[in-house]
């Protein structure tokens, strides 16, 4: 794990001047950063190849030096390891570089390096031998410059040397570095075209240690580590490999979905919303919500049954239960937590039960319904008790509803309000269980003003005074937690009859004891994933 309490200046000067082999890998915008800092690499090169292709521009100074502070500065924030960027020649003459390094210390961008060719440069792996150097006087300006400019004393400056790239020779590359040195450079990066290190190491073995040094082995990359370990060198950077990696698989996935029109041999093959809510810290705004966030509106909570297995499901619930089966490249549970967050219930409680060690989700507490087989949905419901205060959803973790739905019963003003589909007779024709329900009245244009309410809830789908079904959605207020947590645990004296339970029955049994519970009718537009079919259904949803 880096040392966070040391400045970024700081542990890059350790990097570059540790008597170990260090490595920097290739980051091009926020995210890959924080891909590069996740790995375990210790710092990250802001590849001016990189940062230049993922703006869509070429490695020739077409992006300007502001545009790539901006990008670096995301970099610098998202991660606790050092940056050394890759400044290209500076972006212009002396006074140009006094300003990027001070814009860079602003940054917390741990440092920079800069090449010997003239303004605007070209890539080195473009006709190379072709391309002009600096002038060595204006270019050891630079470098005086820079280490003029900072104010950090552990801000780093890389000269990097293209002597060899430019077909100039030992010699020369000698002269340069030696005078960079002698300009105050913390570090000298020599560069090769060739596909084996001869060059480097005829260098390095004249060289010596009078400065530490860095190699970018992109196109001798199958010389062993050990080589370089052997010879002494400082530093190994990796260039363009996440750049580069990103692009391959940008490219068949586009071609992918272009001919096939669906995602079927996509989804399974790329990271999931799911990770990249992980990777861009969705735990930390979540906990700062409950922190810095709590007026009125934010303070929802949602309490999520999800302990059964889903045996219909067959082998999809072999190691999982069925909330983790995926639907496009996603588990049920992720997408139905993340329409409850769009609509601002942050605070999302899971009780889980069948292989709970699968779902693990981020930014959700959970708890554990270790009875699960034994047990029914009130006994799960009983667990998260803790949880059961002020405005409450309680939902069932195998459904999928669009967020109005959601909307709709947190606004409205009751105690008990239920979500009910009219739509019914379409969802008998799965043959699967489903809670029936009859009403104060039927769906009508009365009673989108009139409230409605639920007088009765079974389970018979032969009787002839259904009017819709309950799809598996509660909402209750402050009173009506308090009201269902009291009688839940009086219902929970009779042990083996409340083992087997049923949110309905709960719902049945506050009726009778004079709760009054509201109706909100809705058409459509919600899936209960029970059976295979329904899995395939939801991937058009």
């Amino acid at each position: 794990m880096p040392n966070t309490k040391l400045k970024k200046t700081t542990k890059l000067k350790h990097l570059i001047q540790s008597p170990e082999l260090s490595f920097l890998m290739e980051a091009h915008n926020g995210l890959s950063a924080k891909v590069v800092e996740e790995a375990g690499f210790a710092g990250i090169w802001g590849s001016g190849l990189s940062l230049s292709a993922a703006m869509g521009l070429r490695d020739c100074n077409e992006a300007t030096w502001t545009q790539v502070l901006d990008v670096v500065e995301l970099m610098a924030d998202g991660t606790a390891i050092p940056i050394l960027l890759d400044g290209d020649t500076g972006y212009g003459n002396f006074n140009t570089v006094r300003r990027l390094v001070k814009k860079l210390e602003q940054r917390d961008v741990a440092g920079v390096c800069m090449e010997d060719k003239i303004f605007p440069k070209t890539n080195s792996f473009i006709n190379g031998t072709k391309q002009q150097l600096a002038d060595l006087d204006e270019f050891s300006g630079k470098i005086k410059a820079a280490k003029d400019a900072q104010q950090d004393d552990d801000f780093c400056v890389v000269a990097r040397v293209e002597a060899f790239i430019a077909g100039w020779g030992l010699e020369e590359a000698l002269k340069r570095a030696e005078a960079y040195r002698k300009a105050g450079a913390d570090a000298i990066l020599i560069h090769s075209a060739l596909r084996n290190p001869s060059e480097i190491l005829m260098f390095k073995k004249e060289w010596g240690n009078r400065l530490p040094v860095v190699i970018v082995p992109t196109k001798y990359y199958a010389t062993p580590t050990d080589v370089f370990r052997d010879q002494q060198i400082s530093v190994v950077i990796w260039a363009n490999h996440l750049m580069r990696a990103a692009l391959g698989r940008m490219q068949t996935v586009a071609k992918t979905i272009f001919t096939e029109q669906n995602l079927l041999n996509v989804e399974e093959e790329v990271a999931t919303v799911a990770e990249v809510f992980r990777i861009q810290g969705e735990d930390e705004l979540i906990v700062a919500e409950k922190r810095y966030f709590p007026a009125s509106g934010k303070d929802s909570k949602a309490i999520i049954l999800a302990a059964s297995r889903g045996k219909e499901l067959g082998e999809l619930t072999e190691d999982k239960p069925k909330v983790m089966v995926a639907i496009g490249g996603q588990p049920i549970l992720a997408r139905l937590a993340a329409t409850l967050r769009s609509v601002q219930i942050k605070d999302i409680n899971v009780v889980r039960g069948y292989c709970k060690e699968a779902v693990n989700l981020s930014g959700i507490t959970y708890f554990d319904n270790d009875q699960y087989e034994s047990s029914q949905e009130l006994f799960s419901l009983s667990k998260a008790l803790p949880a059961l205060k002020g405005t409450c959803l309680i939902a069932f973790g195998d459904i999928l509803v669009k967020k109005y739905i959601i909307e709709e019963l947190m606004d409205a003003d009751a105690d008990f309000v239920v979500a009910v589909d009219t739509n019914w007779r379409d969802s008998r024709n799965r043959d699967r269980s489903a809670e029936y329900v009859k009403c104060s009245e039927p769906h009508s244009k009365r009673s989108f003003s009139n409230p409605v309410w639920l007088q009765d809830i079974f389970v018979d789908a032969d009787r002839g005074d259904i009017q819709g079904e309950w799809i598996g959605l509660l909402k209750v207020s402050p009173a009506g937690a308090e009201f269902l947590t009291k009688h839940i645990q009086a219902l929970a004296l009779n042990e083996d009859v409340f083992r087997v339970l049923r949110i309905a029955d709960l719902i049945k049994s506050i009726i009778q004891a004079g709760a009054k519970v509201r109706v909100l009718y809705q058409t459509g537009h919600w899936l209960d994933v029970n059976h295979l079919i329904d899995v395939v259904d939801a991937g058009n949803f």
